[in-house]
């Protein structure tokens, strides 16, 4: 692996391309050439070989070799339930990340947690993020304990059962159709992790993974892949696989799941058209849609966050966020992460961490040097809820269309205001600016579960 990161950093930092690049600027200049998507494509090709150019090619070496070994150490440890097997490696990990972070800064002054939440969420600070979350988490924490202590708690008996496994692949293949992932271009499959697989917008794969004792959970997990697959099928073709017509942030790839899964796939409207398409795939399924939708938007809190509702699930990811970028700016010790883990579980959601593996060793991100991945999952919902928004403005009568299972308009909505930009703008917040009217709003977001939740708990 590191042999194969040597060859494809030489190639990636081959000075001939600065030059080419250069040149090419050069001559749009001198024929005074305003060719918006030629600059832009020559401007994010050119960040990037700068910023690779700075890391050494032993630097790229150890990253790559250090992620393939660090996932082995993390396997074992959380299979031992033990935290303080793996942090040794971790501390190794945060020091390589730091390392090619101040090599790719360059001259930059910014902090070295905004060079990695660059990599992920281009354009969006530290600081930015900071006051986003903080606005969440003010308003989650106490709404979370209202409805946990609700005595209006929906039935989860319409998800149980014995559900077959070819049938609950069927349902999902019928719904992530209709809202709008084209078979023609992709596939649908199973595997023990839900993904989504892309070479071009032409051959966009989906997997997702099914248990026979509940169905929603793979048909969720189905229609989320699906939102991202849509993302991909949408963009702009272009030959050469151009950078400039390539998925956007990771906060607006999961905007695009997210709208699906949550803002449609949750919708009240939703369950009043999929209901019946249920009961018909499953032997004596006779729940109401109202009985289906309460289901679905059940609350717990939860330890793990891949298994976490949409309304808990924001805290999972502060948590993270406020560790790791503790942890780069040498506010956290690596070998207390555990602990501090374990008070924000317990400040954040009032829930006792058993053991690491339901802990801090739940996520594979850390061990592939992923830092500043996690926020960008808030950020796509806080997003989804904002475009959802102003999607219901432009499209008066969209819980009717949901209802009906008419979902081309919405899909057409999303394709003009996110799809075919690509990588055209320089930030989310500077996308949505200029798409609909403002940048990232928390606001949506915070009404959107707010109203949701009191009025289905009753509050």
């Amino acid at each position: 692996i590191s042999a194969l990161a040597t060859v494809l950093h030489e190639k990636r930092t081959d000075p001939e391309l600065l030059e080419l690049m250069d040149l090419a600027l050069k001559e749009m200049n001198e024929k005074n050439n305003h060719h918006d998507d030629a600059r832009r494509l020559i401007e994010l090709e050119r960040k990037d070989f700068l910023q690779n150019q700075r890391v050494s090619a032993a630097l790229a070496a150890k990253s790559a070799a250090l992620s393939s070994s660090a996932y082995g150490d993390w396997v074992k440890a959380r299979e031992a339930k033990d935290f303080t097997a793996f942090a040794p490696t971790l501390q190794d990990c945060f020091d390589t990340a730091i390392s090619i972070a101040k090599a790719k800064s360059g001259a930059d002054s910014s902090s070295l947690y905004n060079q990695m939440l660059d990599e992920y969420e281009m354009g969006m600070s530290q600081k930015r993020i900071d006051e986003i979350f903080s606005d969440i988490q003010t308003a989650l924490v106490p709404l979370i304990d209202k409805v946990c202590e609700s005595s209006n708690k929906p039935s989860m008996s319409p998800l149980k059962g014995q559900f077959d496994i070819t049938k609950q692949k069927q349902l999902s293949q019928t719904l992530v159709k209709a809202i709008g992932f084209n078979e023609e271009n992709g596939r649908i499959d199973v595997s023990v992790h839900p993904f989504t697989s892309s070479m071009s917008s032409s051959d966009v794969r989906i997997t997702s993974r099914f248990r026979e004792d509940e169905w929603y959970q793979g048909l969720a997990g189905t229609i989320h892949e699906g939102g991202h697959a849509i993302y991909e099928q949408n963009l702009v073709s272009s030959s050469g696989a151009l950078s400039i017509n390539s998925p956007f942030t990771m906060g607006t790839h999961e905007s695009q799941s997210l709208f699906w899964e949550r803002h449609i796939g949750l919708h009240k409207s939703f369950w009043k058209w999929a209901t019946p398409i249920v009961q018909n795939t499953f032997d004596d399924y006779n729940y109401t849609p109202e009985e289906v939708y309460a289901a679905v938007n059940s609350v717990s809190k939860s330890l793990i966050r891949v298994e976490a509702d949409e309304l808990t699930y924001p805290l999972h990811v502060i948590l993270r966020y406020n560790i790791e970028k503790d942890v780069i700016a040498g506010k956290l010790p690596v070998e207390d992460i555990s602990k501090r883990w374990n008070e924000e579980m317990q400040d954040l959601l009032n829930i006792d961490v058993p053991s690491d593996d339901l802990g801090c060793l739940q996520d594979v991100h850390w061990s592939a040097l992923a830092f500043g991945y996690f926020p960008t999952y808030l950020i796509g919902a806080i997003a989804a809820a904002q475009l959802f928004h102003y999607c219901e403005k432009d499209i008066p009568d969209i819980e009717e269309k949901i209802e009906a299972g008419r979902f081309i308009e919405i899909k057409e909505w999303l394709t003009l205001k996110v799809h075919r930009h690509g990588r055209r703008y320089q930030s989310l917040d500077e996308l949505l600016q200029d798409q609909l009217g403002e940048p990232l709003n928390p606001k949506y977001f915070i009404d959107y579960l707010t109203k949701k939740y009191t009025d289905l708990y009753k509050l």
